[in-house]
């Protein structure tokens, strides 16, 4: 696993920590950092999750193996 998906899930979990306390106190600002760190962590999750993809192919492809996704593996 990329370690920008460990790390954009801990922002979004940060992120949404912030909104709830934001929110709990009526801080208008750590409500709206919380949404942003949010949208950081998705982001990173999101690039670590296509880095990982690509790790795959990479790997599938240098063991002779070729990859069409709803389709079976086939040898190259």
């Amino acid at each position: 696993m990329d370690e920008n998906r460990v790390a954009g899930s801990i922002e979004e979990v940060k992120g949404a920590a912030k909104v709830a306390i934001g929110q709990a106190i009526g801080d208008a600002k750590l409500q709206s950092d919380g949404e942003a760190d949010k949208a950081v962590g998705k982001i990173r999750h999101a690039a670590g999750g296509f880095n990982d993809a690509v790790r795959d192919a990479e790997a599938m492809r240098s063991a002779g193996l070729l990859y069409s996704p709803g389709r079976r593996l086939l040898r190259a």
